[in-house]
């Protein structure tokens, strides 16, 4: 090993080194979940020719079988489902190819988040390249909230609309369907959130829930869109081939779609890997100014591009239109075609998401200081439900994120400002559905909307204190003291010899990572100190540290775990928990690991 010091702002690194930040260090609570070697395992890995640690991870993420394990490590388009056979797709195709044949005024309503506005950006630009007469509309997340609103549809009737089409909303915007059919505006449905058991009166609602049968109930609001999209240009095509426009269209809208299921947290296996790993590869390569000024803008340009690349850069910018303004600028980046105007759109788009950032760590710090003046930390307490008349709500969503990832309860912020009502955010933990939790208790809100992990709410300022207090009593009923104990999933126990060059390499083709299909992360019992710990970074909170287990030594980083430098040197051995890497510096290429967490016995 060599002993050539690595410093975290060395001017030169791989990719790969790049991403070690994407590792956030474990609390000393959380409880490690060690996944036992499968029986199985061998045999994969000699059928699908890799090692036993890929076929173990394999079978901890659901792929049992050789097929499926060639499928997951090789994806290919082919494998997608053929859009045909997505729920209610046939007739809104129906709809919309009258729609343009007779040259009446569509108009395209989204979400506006990332979800929403790429598959605006897909439909727009298809509709557009077809020769349609397309507009679209994306509410305002401040003054309009989430949904398909009623003044909304009364302003897109005046512009002489005939058909409205919806991404990521509507389908359980039963008012508003009913409005637009009073206005005599043709409505089509498509979204992936639950719907009821009873569905709004549209022309054509465009759902993967709508059949059991259908193989992606998880699709994103992006995907919906993109295989309605991949329909349209299907009916529209001449031969079995898509031409050439429209094959080239359809590339470009696979970075889209992928942007967009990532951004939104869906389970990325099955499908939604596939379209993501093909989206990501081709996302670099695209065509589309708007996609190259946002790259550029987040500093991206000539790197690979990965799920964190979208999660944590490109999706932040594109959600910070919505956020901190209107994001209507989003979409008209994604389909503006003059460079210089995409360059300057994706400049402001930069800027406020560092706006955001700042309100974020602003509202972030007073939410821990109530949480603990309040009590809300205390270990028989179930939920974190906050108010504040000073919170950005386009903001408070990232900050309940946060707040259920920290003290792993279900997390309400909420806007409580001058005004009468209230905004709110939600987010939850693994196996507490938020959904159904809010609609018990909505005898007390104006309005509410999402699913399982994530919803927004709308209440009045008077009736929050008593909303969260059933909001706690059901959380209490159907939460169990270990629920709200952080976990830290690991895929395998393994020796440091394990790790060689070609077997980290190898371990890279489970990416794209997300929800579903997290990085691997392993853990070495009883290691002890190689060469002594030092603390790095600007503030010196992060450690560097090499460690033994007497098979092999490797050199490992700790984000935030400055504070165990001191403990590290008083015990001779511990455990490990971490994320291999490869690190390519001066010619030489190495394993290093990035820690995720440090255990005394």
């Amino acid at each position: 090993m060599r002993t050539s010091a690595w410093t975290l702002n060395r001017p030169k690194r791989t990719a790969a080194l790049r991403q070690l930040n994407k590792v956030r260090p474990t609390s000393p609570k959380k409880l490690w979940v060690i996944q036992p070697p499968h029986p199985h395992a061998p045999n994969l890995a000699r059928a699908l020719k890799v090692s036993p640690l890929l076929a173990q991870v394999l079978i901890n993420r659901g792929i049992t079988d050789t097929h499926a394990g060639a499928i997951f490590l090789r994806p290919k388009l082919t494998e997608l489902i053929s859009p045909e056979l997505m729920p209610g797709v046939k007739t809104a195709v129906s709809r919309i190819n009258q729609a343009i044949k007779k040259n009446e005024k569509i108009t395209i309503y989204g979400d506006y988040d990332v979800d929403g506005i790429t598959g605006v950006a897909i439909l727009w630009q298809l509709i557009t390249l077809l020769g349609g007469n397309v507009d679209y509309y994306i509410p305002h997340r401040i003054d309009e909230g989430y949904g398909l609103n009623a003044d909304a549809i009364h302003t897109i009737t005046k512009t002489s609309s005939k058909l409205l089409i919806t991404v990521d909303c509507g389908i359980t915007a039963f008012n508003s369907a009913q409005l637009a059919e009073q206005l005599g505006l043709d409505l089509i449905i498509t979204d992936h959130h639950l719907p009821e058991p009873e569905l709004p009166k549209a022309a054509a609602v465009v759902h993967p829930a709508l059949d059991t049968a259908y193989a992606n109930q998880d699709s994103s609001g992006s995907m919906v869109a993109f295989k309605l999209a991949w329909a349209i240009a299907n009916e529209f095509n001449k031969g079995r081939k898509l031409q050439p426009n429209l094959r080239e269209f359809m590339l470009n809208a696979t970075s889209l779609a992928a942007m967009g299921t990532i951004a939104d947290l869906v389970d990325l296996r099955g499908e939604n890997r596939i379209l993501t790993s093909y989206g990501l590869k081709s996302l670099s390569q695209s065509n589309l100014v708007g996609i190259l000024a946002l790259i550029d803008s987040a500093g991206l340009t000539g790197q690979g591009l990965d799920s964190f690349s979208i999660g944590f850069h490109l999706a932040p910018m594109l959600n910070a239109a919505g956020r901190m303004g209107h994001a209507r600028l989003a979409v008209e980046l994604l389909t503006t075609e003059n460079s210089t105007h995409s360059n300057q759109i994706a400049e402001y788009l930069k800027q406020q998401n560092e706006l955001r950032r700042k309100y974020e760590q602003k509202i972030f710090k007073q939410a821990c200081e109530m949480i603990a003046e309040q009590g809300l930390d205390h270990q028989k307490q179930k939920s974190i439900v906050l108010a504040s008349q000073n919170w950005h709500t386009g903001v408070i969503g990232i900050v309940a994120s946060r707040i259920a990832e920290i003290y792993h309860r279900p997390a309400i912020m909420f806007n409580a400002s001058k005004d009468a009502n209230a905004q709110g955010s939600a987010r939850s933990i693994k196996g507490f559905c938020l959904l159904t939790a809010i609609k018990a208790c909505s005898e007390h809100l104006i309005s509410f909307g999402g699913h399982e992990m994530a919803a927004g709410i709308t209440i009045k300022n008077k009736k929050i204190k008593k909303f969260a207090a059933d909001f706690e009593t059901y959380a209490k009923h159907n939460l169990a003291e270990s629920d709200c104990i952080a976990k830290l999933y690991i895929d395998a126990a393994a020796k440091l010899i394990q790790f060689k060059k070609e077997t980290v390499t190898e371990l890279q083709m489970l990416g794209p990572f997300g929800r579903g299909n997290p990085r691997p992360i392993f853990a070495t019992k009883g290691v002890r100190l190689a060469a002594p710990p030092r603390t790095c970074g600007i503030k010196n909170d992060h450690l560097q540290l090499a460690i033994t287990d007497n098979t092999n030594a490797v050199r490992c980083i700790g984000f935030g775990m400055a504070n165990l430098e001191k403990k590290l040197l008083e015990q001779e051995f511990f455990n490990v928990a971490y994320q291999p890497q490869l690190n390519t510096y001066n010619g030489y290429t190495n394993v290093e690991f990035v820690l995720a967490g440090i255990q005394f016995e």
